[in-house]
């Protein structure tokens, strides 16, 4: 069912670069700085920084952000990640992925200047992300944590535009620590003296956490609850601040959770000046494999007549905000395929979900290590309360389903990683 993937030149480059150090996560700034002085410290040259941190939403609010501002006529780069299909989507450059030749070209410029010395994937690609947009005019720049945000290998800018630091909840807590506070620390690294700041709704132990950086540091907040409200109103987005109301349309990506990213968003486009946009973030804004309805390819065919959602979402927050949304549907008996990796707090993803599912079907995740197995999702998924079952493939799982409920809804969820290989499976290349 699932069409190979030509090999590209920039394929073979980041498998080597996935050999510099033994671990793929080792948090700590003094490889990529030492890489970024080689380099000749692009990072001092981008186009202004929106850096973005948090442990939900800040792909959809950076999209957002990027919708406003390319909505006003602005140019915009944007690191994001994980990527879903291919390694180039997560860098754009002025409004448009990155090329293979210049994805190509600025891999193997980073890699003789970093010598063979150990630097891990994601810092040597991050300075290859830094490098390329601090060459390419632009009017913005919009940085996307990849883990934590105090020693992320984005955290190299000084000082940015702005910070954006949306709803914190436990994820990575073997990187960053198994309180929300010690987790909060790590997510507020971001904050830079002077720089100002939005913050989406936080726990309390979260916010204090947050507050006492900024106060050490003259940054001025925009704080959810304080000093910026968002709220659905007659089927419109209102959003107030001390500068006054804005009425707008509903953002474009599925899930009540996407008010509040929407609300970030509209706080970034005033602190930045341009508020303008704001119609346009919410009308323009997609980001693929956040609640995307299936609706056309290979695995829709498979069950026909039934809604078919795809979410990457992996944490509890991400588990609360899905079984919401679905319970907000139209009604239509619920099924869920999941995938996860073994890294995630899977009961805590899973149990919100029990309440609204039929029943589960398991699959393990094509070409990860870390996958979990599909007979142990199944099995963590029967400890939280779902009716569960392992499946050899998502499309064997599909026709499953048709085959006894036609008509069903059904939600792919539990990793990005898993959505990326729907999206190919289902003949989608992921953004553009």
């Amino acid at each position: 069912m699932s069409a190979a993937i030509a090999p590209r030149p920039s394929d073979a480059i980041l498998a080597r670069l996935m050999t510099l150090h033994p671990k793929i996560i080792d948090l700590t700034l003094d490889r990529i700085q030492r890489l970024l002085d080689t380099l000749g410290n692009p990072e001092r040259r981008l186009p202004p920084v929106v850096h973005i941190s948090g442990t939900n939403g800040k792909g959809s609010t950076l999209a957002m952000i990027r919708a406003g501002l390319e909505g006003q006529g602005l140019s915009v780069h944007a690191y994001t990640s994980p990527h879903l299909v291919r390694f180039h989507e997560r860098i754009r450059l002025s409004g448009a992925l990155i090329d293979e030749q210049s994805l190509s070209a600025i891999l193997d410029e980073c890699a003789a200047a970093n010598a063979g010395a150990p630097i891990t994937y994601f810092e040597i690609t991050t300075a290859a992300a830094i490098l390329a947009m601090a060459r390419t005019p632009a009017d913005f720049t919009l940085l996307e944590v990849g883990l934590g945000g105090l020693f992320d290998a984005t955290n190299v800018i000084d000082t940015p535009a702005l910070s954006v630091i949306t709803p914190i909840s436990a994820d990575h807590q073997q990187y960053l620590g198994d309180s929300l506070a010690e987790i909060a620390v790590s997510k507020a690294g971001i904050v830079k003296a002077g720089v100002p700041a939005v913050v989406g709704p936080q726990p309390d132990d979260a916010l204090t956490v947050i507050e006492r950086r900024a106060a050490r540091l003259s940054a001025p907040l925009q704080v959810h609850g304080q000093h910026w409200q968002v709220a659905r109103e007659f089927g419109r987005l209102v959003f107030q601040d001390e500068t006054g109301l804005m009425d707008l349309p509903l953002p474009a990506l599925t899930g009540a959770h996407q008010l509040t990213n929407a609300g970030m968003a509209v706080a970034a486009l005033r602190s930045l000046g341009h508020a303008d946009g704001a119609d346009a973030a919410m009308r323009n804004v997609r980001w693929p494999a956040r609640l995307q309805r299936l609706t056309a390819g290979r695995l829709p065919a498979l069950a026909p007549g039934a809604e078919i959602w795809l979410d990457g979402g992996h944490n509890p927050a991400a588990g609360d905000s899905l079984a919401h949304t679905m319970a907000g549907l139209p009604a239509r008996p619920l099924y869920l395929v999941c995938g996860m990796l073994n890294t995630k707090d899977i009961a805590g993803y899973l149990r919100p979900l029990a309440g609204v599912a039929v029943s589960l079907a398991a699959v393990s995740i094509p070409g990860e290590t870390a996958t979990l197995s599909a007979a142990d999702t199944a099995a963590a998924a029967t400890a939280a309360g779902l009716n569960a079952s392992a499946a050899p493939t998502v499309a064997a799982a599909l026709a499953g389903i048709a085959a006894h409920s036609p008509g069903a809804r059904i939600l792919i969820c539990g990793s990005l990683y898993l959505a990326g290989h729907v999206l190919h499976v289902n003949g989608q290349g992921g953004p553009t």
